[in-house]
């Protein structure tokens, strides 16, 4: 039987983010989990080399890959939106579950022991939904920074609210990472190309 599940994954591409906001550099869903995927799996090492963790790496950031894909039946709805009060976020969260099924219902039976609880959410226990979350505000975080580098002041504010979700986290992985890691994404490829001091 034919299926359509990875066919319709390769649609997250069309899928753009930040739709209330002028963008200098657009970006769709499917860049975004890659690079949530990409800083989940930093974090996670971050967690294990410098702090002495032992998180599952590649669990976790599987998990992250699989994070959005609901947003190819629902589209990406803007936060202030879906948190504009208590029902909305309720019911589109009822809304996810339904596109969560609906994509598992596409994927081969015999492998839906395996993407099912990677499109649902399950098996990912609360302290790795951390590291994909602190990854996701992380991503939102470097693309408020690459927007003001370009001058688009639209994004100030938004930058500012991320910060704060950040702050409420309080994991040192991503101390880390804005101490270490994060400087270098306002920088220009010239600047980037410049010797070490």
């Amino acid at each position: 039987m034919e299926s359509h599940f990875l066919a319709y994954l390769y649609r997250l591409r069309y899928i753009e983010r930040w739709s209330l906001m002028r963008n200098v550099h657009k970006e769709n869903v499917a860049e975004h989990s890659f690079h949530v995927s990409l800083l989940t799996h930093a974090l996670c090492t971050i967690a294990n080399v410098v702090y002495g963790r032992r998180l599952p790496t590649e669990q976790i950031v599987t998990a992250a890959l699989f994070h959005d894909t609901t947003e190819v039946f629902t589209g990406d709805i803007p936060t202030p939106v879906k948190h504009h009060n208590p029902d909305i976020l309720r019911n589109f969260r009822e809304i996810e579950q339904h596109a969560a099924k609906r994509l598992v219902n596409m994927v081969p039976p015999e492998l839906q022991h395996v993407y099912g609880p990677l499109i649902e959410g399950k098996n990912t226990d609360a302290e790795h939904a951390r590291y994909i979350k602190g990854a996701d505000l992380l991503d939102a975080y470097l693309k408020c920074a690459s927007e003001l580098s370009a001058g688009n002041r639209e994004f100030a504010v938004a930058q500012k609210q991320i910060e704060q979700s950040i702050e409420k986290l309080d994991m040192p992985e991503i101390r880390y990472f804005l101490q270490h890691l994060a400087p270098s994404f306002e920088k220009t490829l010239d600047e980037l190309n410049e010797p070490a001091p």
